[in-house]
């Protein structure tokens, strides 16, 4: 059983290796590595540990445990904290990730700004940092508040930043990480490449996706679709966007623009086949001389009751559930989360519920659970990459040879 540091999949690789080597016996330096792997990821699971309480986690040989942590500590990537254990016997110390271990970059991408985190290998923020932008603002400004938030950071936080995951509210191309200026997009940031502005910034790798397709990946984790393998997540707010979730996967597409659902056709407000974009402004639910949906306006009218609040919320039903329909015949899914700013109003899940059960082919909606999803699920992917390199990367393992 995994005990929360990484045990069943550490003693997994370990047999992968093994069976590897047919017959062969495994070098003193492979068993080195997986025992520092396995050491390390109970500490950054637990935040603190003496050599003792590690042994007993692991099931590992206290001897063996002590010659790890003394190979760790000399490449400087476990540090004794000058805690000590009390009690009856002798006083055993307790160790934690140096601070050399580095943090690692989670940054938002939004039409009113980019937010930044410095996360470090415990899962724990350590530094903030922000940056302002106006509505459309264009690459130049963009790319200039993104590397202002991470220089902020990179300044702050001891060890530095060793990769970086990067949500953003528009189109991302898939091989390259570019963003993607899409025809009526209502957050026009241009082809901004985050990975090319944060190379200075950032020692490693540099993940950029879809803020919905992160959202997805966060309520999977931890929210209503929690375990759920098929599943679609639908955003509504300012900006409209699908999520697609396959085999536990978030399905990107050729491009990385599956889900791009603006320009679906479904049923406008008098009945007719109408573009799902064009649906709001036929309420008169838009920004002025701009695609993004008012939310504001939105919730203000649904929420004033009566029958004209009665009649919106069915318009937006019937659009909302006809680009639902088109999913569901897609991709089967199993579950449907609707999240979003105005996704998430008690009045229009009851109304999309409502209506889609009585869908030919119905599937249970639920409203998603997790606050700030698409930083929840940058977060997450940001602290798995962290932690990987911590035990593996340059700085990692002492029996890769790097300490510096």
């Amino acid at each position: 059983m995994d005990d929360g540091s990484g045990s069943a999949a550490v003693w997994a690789r370990l047999l992968t290796k093994l069976g590897a080597m047919s017959s062969a016996k495994p070098s003193l330096e492979l068993l080195r590595t997986l025992t520092d792997e396995h050491v390390l990821r109970a500490v950054m699971a637990h935040g603190r540990l003496t050599r003792t309480e590690i042994a007993a986690l692991t099931g590992i040989s206290k001897p063996t445990v002590s010659e790890s942590v003394r190979r760790l500590s000399e490449a400087g990537v476990l540090a004794d904290t000058g805690e000590r254990t009390t009690g009856r016997g002798r006083a055993g110390s307790y160790y934690s990730l140096s601070q050399r271990c580095g943090t690692a970059l989670v940054a938002s991408i939004t039409p009113h700004g980019v937010s930044a985190e410095a996360v470090d290998a415990f899962g724990q923020v350590v530094a903030r940092s922000s940056a302002r932008l106006g509505r459309s603002s264009g690459p130049v400004p963009a790319a200039e508040a993104l590397a202002q938030a991470a220089a902020e950071l990179r300044r702050e936080v001891p060890g530095g930043l060793r990769c970086a995951v990067v949500s953003a509210a528009d189109p991302v191309d898939r091989a390259s990480g570019r963003l993607v200026e899409l025809p009526d997009v209502p957050f026009v940031v241009g082809e901004l490449d985050p990975g090319a502005v944060l190379a200075p910034l950032v020692d490693g790798e540099v993940r950029v996706d879809n803020d919905v397709n992160w959202a997805a990946r966060a309520e999977r984790g931890d929210g209503c679709a929690a375990g759920v393998d098929e599943f679609v997540y639908l955003h509504l707010g300012e900006g409209l966007g699908c999520a697609v979730v396959s085999d536990g996967q978030v399905r990107r597409g050729h491009r990385g623009l599956a889900g791009e659902i603006a320009h679906l056709h479904t049923e406008g407000p008098d009945g007719r086949a109408a573009v799902l974009t064009e649906v709001f402004a036929a309420l008169g639910l838009r920004h002025e001389a701009s695609t993004a949906i008012d939310v504001e306006a939105l919730r203000k009218a649904v929420g004033a009751g009566g029958v004209e609040a009665e009649r919106l919320l069915d318009a937006l039903a019937r659009a909302v559930c006809g680009v639902l329909s088109a999913a569901v015949a897609l991709v089967d899914p199993q579950l449907v989360v609707l999240g979003g700013p105005w996704g998430g109003e008690p009045a229009v899940a009851r109304v999309v519920g409502e209506r889609f059960a009585g869908s030919p082919r119905a599937v249970p909606v639920a409203q998603a659970q997790v606050a700030e999803p698409e930083l929840a699920g940058a977060r997450a992917q940001a602290l798995e990459d962290l932690r990987e390199l911590v035990v593996s990367g340059p700085r990692g393992l002492a029996t890769t040879g790097a300490s510096s």
